[in-house]
């Protein structure tokens, strides 16, 4: 993927779709270095910005005007906007009064400001209202433009996220931006995919949404069921990628309360567990199987059967398959060797599994005792 290309004058401040595009070349097919922080400009935020209103409905109004005010004239130049947002709240989500007024000036004047803001803005507040602007009259042409800055994806991506979604080929702009942010950003991009429910989006949906943030839990019922988890479970036979990311979804959603969609309440927890159960164990060992397996064995014998969704008779038949994989010799190995490599998984299971599992990797000893 190419950025909109452009040149600054020497000496000039760094623009955030530069600062954004040479850390992209760095790691072109994964998340940028800590989200991409610090910013250019970031001298101008260290003091607390201004606060959103108590009535959140006024958000957005004060920018309103300040585009209505530049609107007006029409010999004004996108250029003269750099800099006026600093004093008034800036809402990283879409935001009705910036649409509004995006639609009471001419589409194409609307888009090549936002396009000139997002390309050139030197600070936060100025991109942040440019791309608010193409979120509501962006075109296919701005999508590497979009892509780019979106990668800044704490920030910008629940902006470059909702452009993607109402646009032609918004779908596969998703995929792409959603393979390489995490976190809050990652929330906002895999939650889009989620409600435009495309099939185009379903394979990607099954095998790599969750990247292991505990944000995650905030999707990942959304994901099991936009993307037919239950539907597609004979695939599971030659799939070791689904079987892991079927994995996280279930430990995910064993422990998102108040985030998202639990197991409690997912219609299909127990078909899914029990095709997990089945097939992981027929895969060689991995810290991250071992860990995975570790935590939804300490769920079904802490919790309720209800929590599973399953009888009780269900919730020990899959508590006793999943200890059974646990248990063999190859997997003992493989955790005791996490163990002595200080993985930071396995440390945690050695401190805090349940003490109902007796699992054969860890010796018996008191919880936050050292090794």
């Amino acid at each position: 993927m190419s950025g909109t290309t452009g040149t600054g004058l020497p000496g000039s401040p760094t623009t955030l779709f530069d600062h954004a595009l040479r850390l992209h070349q760095l790691v072109p097919d994964e998340p940028l270095p800590r989200d991409g922080y610090p910013f250019p400009g970031d001298a101008l935020h260290r003091r607390r910005g201004p606060k959103a209103p108590k009535d959140r409905h006024l958000a957005g109004k004060d920018i309103a005007l300040i585009l209505d005010t530049h609107f007006a004239r029409a010999s004004a130049r996108p250029s003269e906007l750099a800099d006026v947002f600093h004093d008034v709240y800036i809402p990283i989500h879409h935001n009705e009064h910036i649409a509004a007024a995006a639609a009471r000036v001419d589409t194409e004047r609307a888009r090549q400001t936002g396009r000139w803001l997002v390309r050139y803005g030197t600070d936060r507040c100025s991109v942040t209202v440019g791309l608010a602007l193409l979120a509501v009259v962006g075109t296919a042409d701005d999508i590497p433009l979009i892509q780019t800055i979106g990668l800044l994806s704490d920030r910008f991506g629940p902006l470059a996220a909702h452009a993607f979604e109402r646009q032609t080929g918004g779908v596969e702009a998703l995929l792409w931006l959603a393979e390489r942010v995490t976190g809050w950003g990652r929330v906002y991009v895999v939650e889009a995919l989620c409600r435009l429910d495309d099939p185009a989006a379903r394979p990607w949906l099954l095998r790599r949404a969750c990247d292991g943030d505990f944000l995650n839990g905030y999707f990942a019922g959304k994901v099991a069921t936009v993307a037919r988890l239950h539907e597609a479970l004979a695939e599971l036979d030659t799939d070791s990628e689904m079987v892991d990311h079927i994995g996280r979804l279930l430990h995910l959603m064993s422990d998102c309360g108040g985030m998202g969609l639990t197991l409690a309440h997912y219609p299909h927890s127990r078909v899914v567990l029990e095709a997990h159960a089945r097939h992981v164990g027929l895969l060689s060992p991995t810290m991250e199987r071992y860990f995975t397996i570790a935590v939804l064995t300490q769920h079904l014998t802490t919790e309720p059967s209800e929590a599973a969704g399953c009888t009780g008779a269900q919730q020990e038949a899959l508590r006793a398959t999943y200890l059974e994989v646990l248990d063999r010799e190859e997997w003992t190995q493989a955790a005791r060797a996490g163990i002595a490599a200080d993985d930071n998984r396995m440390r945690w299971l050695a401190d805090h599994r349940a003490p109902q599992l007796r699992l054969r990797a860890f010796p018996d000893r008191e919880p936050g005792a050292e090794e």
